[in-house]
């Protein structure tokens, strides 16, 4: 028999608008100073570079939301419109700083953010995942890599 692996806990951040890029940059600095970070995942509606339909098909989009943020110490382009941030954590006692980072930055902002805690990765390959990355795969990647993107994963290291 198997042992059973305690899953991490997953932590998600949801805004009830689309975030501006300073306020994603505000927000991951500060989920990162809480610390307790294993992997973590923005989430929006994309914004191409290219309009993609439309009379401007073809050409430049030049949307107030693809821009480059700081992150820590690494510049990260910005490339959705962020509605959702989620987190696995090491454990739960991260939690507490994670909601209070949360509070910090949208104290004085004119809408609400809420903490929710459940299931939100993947946490085990599916049988997709064995077909499209083979039986090595990187498991701290599961459910954070779109196979189809030409461009590759933003990892930001840990400063510990």
């Amino acid at each position: 028999m198997t042992d059973a692996i305690t899953p991490y806990p997953q932590v998600r951040v949801v805004s009830t608008r689309f975030l501006r890029p300073d306020t994603v940059e505000q927000l991951l600095n500060k989920l990162i100073q809480a610390g307790g970070i294993r992997r973590m995942s923005i989430n929006g509606p994309g914004i191409p570079v290219i309009v993609p339909y439309g009379p401007a098909r073809g050409q430049p989009n030049p949307h107030p939301g693809r821009k480059v943020i700081r992150v820590g110490d690494q510049d990260v382009m910005l490339q959705v419109q962020v509605g959702t941030v989620i987190l696995e954590l090491e454990d739960e006692s991260y939690i507490p700083a994670i909601e209070k980072a949360v509070d910090e930055v949208f104290a004085d902002k004119g809408f609400s953010c809420s903490v929710q805690q459940g299931r939100f990765m993947k946490t085990q390959p599916s049988m997709s995942d064995y077909a499209r990355y083979g039986p090595d795969a990187d498991r701290d990647l599961l459910g954070l890599v779109d196979p189809r993107r030409k461009d590759g994963l933003v990892i930001i290291q840990s400063t510990k």
